[in-house]
Parts: C-alpha cells; sequence; structure tokens
C-alpha cells in the first residue's frame, strides 16, 4: 500500500505540475479556449496510452507462467528500479529549468503544428508519467494477491488524492514548503524505493537460480542466510515491515540480497558525492 501510494503521488504530481505549467501558458496565447481544448485532449490521449501499456504488461504477465512469469516480474521489478534512479537524475538536471523548458517546447510546437503540437507535447509529457506509473507499480505489485492487492489498489487512490492537495498546498504556501525542497525529499523516497523494487527482482532471480545445477557455492550465496534479526526487527510485520516493502530491508539476507543493497548504495553514494563536488568521487 504505502509503495503504491508513494508512487502514484510523485508521479501524478509531476504530471500535474506539467500539466499546470502548459495550462498557464495556453491561457497567455490568443485563441486560449481553442489551445486548452488541444491541451485535454493530449492528456487524454497521453491517458490512453499509458492504460494500453498497462493492458499489454498484464496480457504479457497472464500469458506467461511458471518460470517465464519469473522472469518476466523480475525483469520488470529490475526496470522499475533502474528507471527510478534515471528519473532522480533527470529531475536534478531539469527541476529548476522545467517551466522554462516547457513554455520554450510549447512556443516552437505552437509555431511549427498549431494546436496539434501542443496536443502532442501534452500527450507525450502525460504518458511519459503514466508509462513510468504502469512500469512502477507493476513491478511493486505484481505478486500481490487478494487483501494485498486490494490494499495496494486503495493505497493508487489515496495517491491520486494526495498529488492534488500536494500541488494545492505547494502552489499556496511557497514560503514554508518549496518546489526545491519537495523534490529533495521525493528523491531520497525514490531511491530508497528504487533499492526496495532491485532486492525484490534479485531474490526473484535468485529463486529461479537455484533450481539450476549450480556449484555449490552458488547455492550458499543464493539461498543461505547470513543472520537473523527478527527477534529485533522483523520483516514480517510493524516497521520492519513497512521497511520491507519500501526499502528492500531483509531480516534474514542472503550473500546476494547484501551484495545487491551494497552494491546499489555504494554506486548511489558515489554519485551523489560526484553531483555535489562536481568531480568523479569514485573510481571508475
Amino acid at each position: 500500500m504505502n509503495q503504491a501510494l508513494f508512487i502514484v503521488w510523485r508521479e501524478s504530481v509531476e504530471a500535474l505540475l506539467v500539466i499546470g505549467i502548459l495550462q498557464a501558458w495556453a491561457d497567455q496565447q490568443q485563441r486560449a479556449q481553442r489551445l486548452l481544448g488541444f491541451l485535454w485532449a493530449g492528456v487524454a490521449l497521453g491517458l490512453l496510452l499509458s492504460a494500453l501499456l498497462a493492458l499489454l504488461i498484464l496480457f504479457a504477465g497472464e500469458a506467461m507462467s511458471g518460470a517465464g512469469n519469473e522472469w518476466f516480474q523480475a525483469g520488470m521489478a529490475l526496470v522499475a528500479s533502474l528507471l527510478m534512479v534515471q528519473m532522480v537524475g533527470w529531475m536534478h538536471r531539469h527541476a529548476r529549468s522545467l517551466k522554462d523548458d516547457l513554455r520554450r517546447h510549447a512556443d516552437r510546437q505552437l509555431a511549427r503544428q498549431g494546436g496539434i503540437g501542443l496536443l502532442l507535447l501534452a500527450m507525450l509529457a502525460v504518458s511519459r508519467e503514466g508509462s513510468e506509473t504502469v512500469v512502477f507499480l507493476y513491478g511493486a505489485g505484481a505478486r500481490l494477491h487478494g487483501t494485498q492487492l486490494g490494499l495496494f489498489a486503495i493505497g493508487g487512490v489515496a495517491g491520486l488524492v494526495l498529488s492534488g492537495l500536494s500541488i494545492a498546498l505547494l502552489h499556496s504556501s511557497r514560503r514554508f514548503v518549496s518546489w526545491r525542497r519537495f523534490f529533495a525529499i521525493s528523491e531520497a523516497l525514490l531511491l530508497l524505493l528504487a533499492a526496495g523494487l532491485l532486492v525484490s527482482a534479485s531474490e526473484r532471480i535468485g529463486g529461479q537460480l537455484l533450481a539450476w545445477d549450480l556449484p555449490e557455492m552458488a547455492y550458499s550465496l543464493v539461498g543461505d542466510a547470513l543472520w537473523d534479526s527478527s527477534a529485533w526487527l522483523s520483516d514480517s510485520h510493524g516497521p520492519g515491515s513497512f521497511l520491507a516493502g519500501f526499502a528492500g530491508y531483509r531480516a534474514s539476507p542472503s550473500a546476494l540480497t547484501l551484495l545487491v543493497l551494497c552494491g546499489y548504495w555504494l554506486s548511489v553514494g558515489c554519485w551523489l558525492l560526484q553531483r555535489r563536488t562536481g568531480a568523479q568521487a569514485c573510481p571508475a
């Protein structure tokens, strides 16, 4: 539920921000009402494309069974994790200039293609956010069933509602909650969630590798727990369960899980340090 809430909230805020910028731009143009019609048509088409992608992914998942389905789900979780890290980098590079960039693109599209250009710009922007949402949600919730799946869906709806409230809050109280602070907090949460999805993908891959004829050391690497800290912080209930779903915490991690987490956070830490200092922080 928490994963779905954050994913939908974060992606919806970004989509609403883009739509708001384009709407404000269209209001300042001649024939504003006509342009707004093209804008909302583009938004609708973007949502339709995202829905088609969701159906395609669900169909592909249902069409596979057994090991094929497990590999597909692992691949989707891995893609979702990588996309989240890529999104953090993209937002860091473009957050400050997003408004000016969108207005510049809108001016260019209007000059070249008229209202159709604005429609295409809105469609591409919304379908990008929607497609990311679809991939993230499938990567996070593919294994859920019954009550857990219902709570996951409720979390998604709650995230959509929360995104509207967040946009209103950010526009009305910039003195207290700045866009820069909002994006910094959401970047940190995205990196945590990406770690959780990466661990989930590695465990699914590890589960499939256990069925292969591998050396004994490989089985130990994938299947044996290095320790058990469930007496202090269980990953099946309470705060540990939240950390397990959101950030990849495991009370009884295998060597593979530990290597994946350490490699991920070492890479992210080097990247963040390089971003802050402007120099190469880690060896290639």
